[in-house]
């Protein structure tokens, strides 16, 4: 069972605080390594998460939450998500890639400023 490690409020992606991102990550022993993983939300709301083990330099796989609200297929690799903005510098949402390769957005009503 994975046991709570960390959570960060107003997580950071690629160098962007997204105000609001809620970022929980979760580990447990598996054999000799520790695998982990990080859920994001917003609002309350699963947005994606990752995981791997600890220690490597990328996530092994990542699932995006469909607009049906399930866990899509997971993908390999890191998740790709993009922080979006409105015409100020304010945070609008953010854009996750689909298992089918498009684009989920989520937005943040109303934007907020970084």
């Amino acid at each position: 069972m994975f046991e709570p490690h960390l959570t960060v409020d107003d997580a950071d992606l690629d160098g962007v605080t997204v105000p609001g991102l809620r970022a929980e990550f979760l580990r447990r022993p598996d054999g000799a390594r520790v695998a982990t993983v990080g859920r994001y939300s917003h609002a309350g709301r699963d947005l994606f998460m990752a995981w791997g083990y600890v220690g490597e330099d990328h996530c092994r796989y990542y699932a995006v939450r469909g607009v049906d609200g399930d866990w899509e297929a997971a993908q390999a690799g890191c998740p790709r998500v993009r922080v979006l903005r409105d015409g100020t510098d304010a945070v609008a949402g953010l854009a996750m890639r689909s298992a089918t390769g498009d684009w989920l957005v989520a937005g943040f009503a109303p934007a907020v400023r970084v």
